[in-house]
């Protein structure tokens, strides 16, 4: 079998693009490392393949953005903070929708890997079984930068721009606290997503920091999506102890909970008080005034193209750049005790 890059990367204990910068004597790599690099190829007898060579020297002038749901508006935004940063740097676009599905985000990656982009931005999804080992490969070996946006994946060191969600559930369920309410339920997405844990423990967080006992039946797993959110509020509303407030943790779930309660004329917040997670622009045109937390997804979306451009652009060395938004609440009336 032939020695490829990847063995190198391996032997050398960097990654392949640095290896791959010095077979190309292309930006700047550490002399420690170059050594390590080239020391590495000849124990291993590594000779690159013309062909490769030359089509490494290829460039597009663009990049791949990859979002699990096109329909939220959450990621929308996302993708209007990508594109006004891609423009504004003579950039181009190819936008893939995985509908939150594994196997359509792997074939996204894989095929951006094949049109020889410059940079993949990416919002991993929430799916149940999102860290299987195909996955995770497929990322590790992309050979291409990548920066992920609004959610982590595990068991990789990735560029990224995150939200602080641990604080956005802690100051979303103080905020109910602070009103009165000691019965707060929170209505979340699978565990297997990162936002939902950290926005599940900074509710916890918050109970505990206000001597509130955690209800664990009070806790109400989703897919952020509008129907599920529907249908649990239905049944939350049909429960004799049931919560007087609701963290709801994605916009889609909190219109989910509005339809809910407006069929079984229910009023918010004297039946039902609420905090939801990101903006929804047309509840304020109809007159549901709706506090929420913003995560500002036009901002993680040119933050993460801002920090893409400055990988592909700069001749520095490997290292992982992260960065966390704090989010902020809007206080509209909705989280109010009467």
């Amino acid at each position: 079998m032939s020695v490829t890059i990847n063995d190198i990367a391996k032997r050398a204990k960097v990654s392949s693009a640095t290896v791959s910068r010095v077979l190309n004597n292309s930006g700047y790599v550490k002399e420690e490392t170059r050594q390590r690099i080239l020391v590495a190829i000849k124990e291993m007898n590594y000779t690159p393949s013309a062909i490769a060579r030359s089509l490494s020297k290829c460039e597009t002038n663009t990049i791949g953005v990859i979002v699990p749901d096109i329909t939220n508006a959450y990621f929308g935004e996302i993708i209007k903070g990508v594109s006004e940063r891609a423009e504004r740097n003579n950039l181009n676009i190819i936008l893939f929708n995985t509908d939150n599905y594994l196997e359509k985000e792997v074939r996204a990656l894989k095929l951006l890997k094949e049109q020889r982009i410059k940079g993949i931005i990416m919002t991993p999804g929430f799916g149940e079984e999102k860290f299987n080992e195909n996955y995770i490969k497929t990322i590790n070996t992309l050979n291409i930068p990548i920066i992920l946006v609004s959610a982590d994946v595990k068991f990789t060191k990735l560029n990224g721009v995150f939200v602080d969600n641990i604080k956005g559930g802690f100051e979303a369920t103080n905020l109910l606290i602070k009103e009165g309410h000691t019965k707060i339920g929170i209505m979340t997405g699978l565990l297997s997503s990162e936002p939902v844990m950290d926005r599940l423990e900074g509710y916890k967080r918050a109970l505990k920091e206000n001597d509130i006992d955690f209800c664990s039946k009070y806790v109400l797993y989703g897919d952020f999506k509008l129907d599920k959110a529907y249908e649990l509020t239905k049944k939350l509303l049909k429960e004799k102890d049931r919560p007087t407030a609701l963290v709801v943790s994605s916009n889609m779930m909190t219109m989910g909970v509005i339809k809910a309660l407006k069929e079984e004329n229910k009023d918010i917040p004297r039946d039902l008080a609420i905090v939801g997670f990101d903006k929804i622009d047309f509840l304020d045109m109809v007159g549901l005034n709706i506090t929420y937390m913003e995560d500002c997804p036009i901002e993680l979306g040119r933050s993460s193209m801002d920090m893409l451009f400055d990988i592909i652009s700069s001749n520095e060395d490997d290292s992982v750049r992260r960065r966390i938004i704090a989010p902020q609440i809007v206080v509209k009336g909705s989280e109010k005790k009467i």
